[in-house]
């Protein structure tokens, strides 16, 4: 589909509300109707053409008492079905309001369970009540089914076998629902898109920077992936796509398989559809132990575990930024972190539970969680914005993760990502790429790459985004990162680099008058106000040297507390370009000219 086609069937769908929708529904609601009435009719289009076919096989079925689930995928070509007497394309026929909604609910009631799954999600019964009460239900039945559109993958042909309409591939289809999403939200202030869909060219990046470097040592077989924040899977799918590329240019047999988790009913939901569709998930079930599992889950990661006790062999995903999860404690049924007892964030005794205000540090955790001891292990590869390189204090969660991940020497590379790359953020993000299984020449480093200026400006901005990540800025990026060299873009260091010791600075406690407090003879020793040091691991002779070098010649009673070990990483600290200072002849040049200027107008003023 070229950008004309796409163009002129994204506008058909987005007029669509203001065709139908406008006066009778809240522009806030507008959303929630035009985006599952899409992916239903994705569903629908897909099984019109064997429809015949199925209500004789469901005729046979009632008749020897079969179960539909056996019978009648096989006959539809995918993993669901619809048993009803209806279509899409034959429910606008009826102009009964009250027989066009008992029409339309039994033609849900009669889908498989899985697309029931997703109705359910999006509340489409809800839906058609209220499109019912405003007299709206045939008219946007009626769009949904105009000729002039096709939403299946399957392109429409003339009587010549000439392509009328070209198909609508899962990528693109995720490409609108995503743009959809992004001008509803505008179109209402509200900025939640970039908590659910990152951008597809950044999903590219993802799914090569997970595979690619360790393409060569893929072997046949089957690859699992997963992604603990799904949204509507783009980057599960491309992520397979990249696996089927390599697979098929190095002429291996490698099959996948794609596990998620989404919160979000709607999403999840778009997810489940699209995943059914293109054939990527044949059943969504799968037996684990005694328990049955959803390969794609609904519900919190964090605390309702869709895959619990699964290990996988990529893990690629964009968490939530900024996100409180105090909800998760809702859901375990405790009343404060420090009862969360869940053995994905921790590590024995070490807590990486972080600050309540921020759940990407629980995905990154729960993500390691999931490593394989196989001979390719585990890689992961997560966004993240900048707060997860640096806070939170030593001896606290998210100190604790950086520190598990560095000291096992799990951390590959962090790369650094233009600013308003995002939907309605212009923050800057980072990619963290962490495995169990360095290749020999990394061992014991970190790879930092700064990306920041590796982006192509968009001819139009796309709510923040202003830039995105071309195949060209794919490769540059890889290349950094498989050259593994230092280059002003690529700064490599030893795992102690980013470590520290904080040491709490103890003085004589002193009373008002200034003198030492005593007691049972012995000076009173406490913490000093804020005078906490921070010496880094690199520091040569370590803590002892730093006291004799840098406190005792300035303080000399002064002692050092008990140290707690902690980690952070400053992209500023090693690729900070500090502004070009003018020369003074440059400046002296500025002010002459600026001299004559006010001269002259001074002149005019005077008459002179």
């Amino acid at each position: 589909m070229d950008n004309q086609q796409y163009g002129k069937l994204f506008s058909f769908i987005w007029n669509i509300a203001n065709d139908v929708l406008v006066f009778a529904f809240e522009k806030g609601d507008y959303k929630k109707i035009i985006l599952p009435f899409t992916v239903l009719r994705r569903i629908d289009v897909l099984l019109e053409e064997t429809k015949s076919k199925v209500l004789e096989k469901k005729a046979f079925c009632d008749k020897n008492k079969l179960p539909y689930e056996q019978f009648l995928p096989p006959v539809t070509g995918y993993p669901f079905y619809n048993a009803s007497a209806f279509k899409m394309s034959t429910l606008k026929n009826e102009i009964d309001p009250q027989r066009l909604k008992m029409n339309v609910l039994e033609y849900f009631n009669g889908f498989s369970p899985d697309v029931q799954d997703v109705i359910d999600k999006f509340q489409l019964r809800h839906w058609v009540d209220a499109l019912t009460n405003k007299g709206r239900l045939g008219s946007i039945l009626e769009k949904f089914t105009d000729s002039s559109i096709n939403l299946s993958i399957k392109p429409v042909k003339d009587g010549n076998g000439k392509v009328i309409l070209p198909g609508l591939d899962n990528h693109t289809m995720g490409t609108m629902f995503e743009e959809l999403l992004r001008r509803f939200n505008e179109e209402n202030n509200v900025t939640e898109a970039g908590e659910h869909f990152t951008p597809r060219d950044y999903v590219r990046l993802l799914a090569r920077l997970a595979v690619e470097p360790v393409k060569d040592s893929l072997k046949d077989g089957t690859y699992t992936i997963y992604d603990g924040a799904s949204g509507t899977g783009g980057i599960l799918t491309v992520t397979q796509e990249e696996f089927a590329r390599i697979a098929s240019e190095s002429g291996r047999k490698i099959k996948t398989m794609i596990f998620g988790q989404e919160l979000q009913d709607d999403t999840y939901a778009t997810c489940k559809a699209d995943l059914m569709i293109s054939g990527n998930i044949k059943r969504f079930t799968y037996r684990l132990g005694s328990a049955d599992h959803q390969y794609i889950a609904c519900g919190s990661t964090i605390s309702q575990d869709g895959h619990a006790g699964e290990k996988f062999d990529f893990c690629v995903m964009n968490p939530p930024f900024g996100t409180p999860w105090k909800e998760d404690l809702k859901n375990w049924g405790i009343g404060d972190k420090k009862e969360v007892s869940d053995p994905r964030f921790f590590h024995g005794e070490t807590s990486f539970i972080p600050d309540i205000g921020d759940c990407q540090m629980l995905f990154l955790a729960n993500s390691v969680s999931r490593m394989k001891d196989t001979e390719l292990g585990t890689r992961i590869v997560e966004v993240h914005n900048g707060s997860s390189l640096f806070t939170g204090s030593a001896g606290g969660g998210e100190s604790n993760l950086r520190r598990y991940i560095i000291e096992n020497d799990m951390l590959e590379a962090i790369v650094a990502m233009p600013e308003k790359d995002f939907y309605n953020t212009g923050i800057g993000t980072y990619v963290w790429i962490v495995t169990n299984r360095k290749e020999k020449r990394r061992r014991g480093k970190v790879q930092l790459i700064d990306a920041t200026a590796i982006s192509t400006p968009l001819k139009k901005n796309l709510g923040e985004k202003n830039c995105e990540t071309s195949p060209a800025d794919c490769d540059r990026i890889l290349k950094l990162l498989k050259d593994f060299k230092e280059t002003p873009e690529s700064k490599i260091f030893r795992n102690e680099e980013f470590g520290y010791w904080e040491v709490p600075v103890m003085r004589p406690k002193r009373d008002a008058e200034g003198n030492v407090v005593l007691k049972k003879g012995k000076p009173v020793i406490a913490k000093a106000r804020n005078e906490v040091e921070q010496i880094p691991l690199t520091y040569p002779g370590g803590i002892a040297a730093f006291y004799e070098k840098e406190v005792k010649p300035y303080d000399a009673e002064a002692t050092f507390g008990e140290p707690v070990v902690g980690y952070e990483l400053s992209f500023t600290k090693y690729f900070y370009k500090p502004v070009e200072l003018r020369t003074q002849d440059e400046i002296s040049a500025e002010i002459s000219s600026l001299e004559k200027e006010t001269s002259g107008l001074l002149r005019e003023i005077l008459g002179g």
